[in-house]
């Protein structure tokens, strides 16, 4: 048995917990393991916050009309992003995808596999922020959390897609225990 879930958010600073607590929610209900449980959502935190604060434009009208668009007619709306996760026997995968500008694109998307430091696709982020900045740590906060990350962008259109996996340890009692 599997479970999949896709939630279309508001870019709204509210809808982080949310999501982390959807997460949170399947996952002891599956029976995944807490250790596991509270990596994969404070990864999800870091990526819904970035896809809230980086995803598109707050005040910009959906539809360039200035009026603005039901978020379920059209998910890509610039004040919207989505959120997928599917949990199958054996591991967890999250996708957050918004409509923002994307990532830089010189040298193409990024894939980690628990490679140390923060390797997006410019080389301005190639290593950790100075310790004394403020933000920027959440992507390589993700890296360090999952098994398996990749960070892109939309094809065809707008819009950054970070994804990530981890493999799943499960309680004696879990629902969905690989057999």
């Amino acid at each position: 048995m599997s479970i999949w879930w896709s939630l279309h958010l508001r870019r709204d600073a509210a809808s982080v917990p949310l999501a982390r607590r959807f997460l949170l929610g399947t996952m002891e209900s599956a029976g995944v393991d807490p250790d596991i449980s509270f990596d994969l959502s404070l990864a999800l935190s870091e990526a819904c916050a970035n896809a809230v604060e980086h995803g598109g434009e707050h005040d910009a009208a959906a539809d360039g009309t200035g009026n603005d668009r039901d978020g379920w007619e059209d998910p890509s709306a610039s004040g919207q992003y989505r959120v997928t996760a599917y949990l199958d026997g054996e591991k967890c995968r999250i996708e957050v995808a918004d409509s923002g500008p994307g990532f830089p694109t010189r040298g193409g998307p990024h894939t980690s596999e628990r490679q140390p430091g923060c390797g997006l696709p410019d080389p301005q982020y190639a290593s950790y922020p100075p310790v004394t900045a403020e933000e920027g740590r959440g992507l390589c906060l993700i890296e360090q959390l999952a098994d398996h990350v990749h960070f892109g962008n939309r094809p065809g259109c707008a819009g950054a897609v970070v994804s990530f996996d981890k493999v799943l340890k499960w309680r004696k009692d879990a629902l969905l225990m690989v057999s």
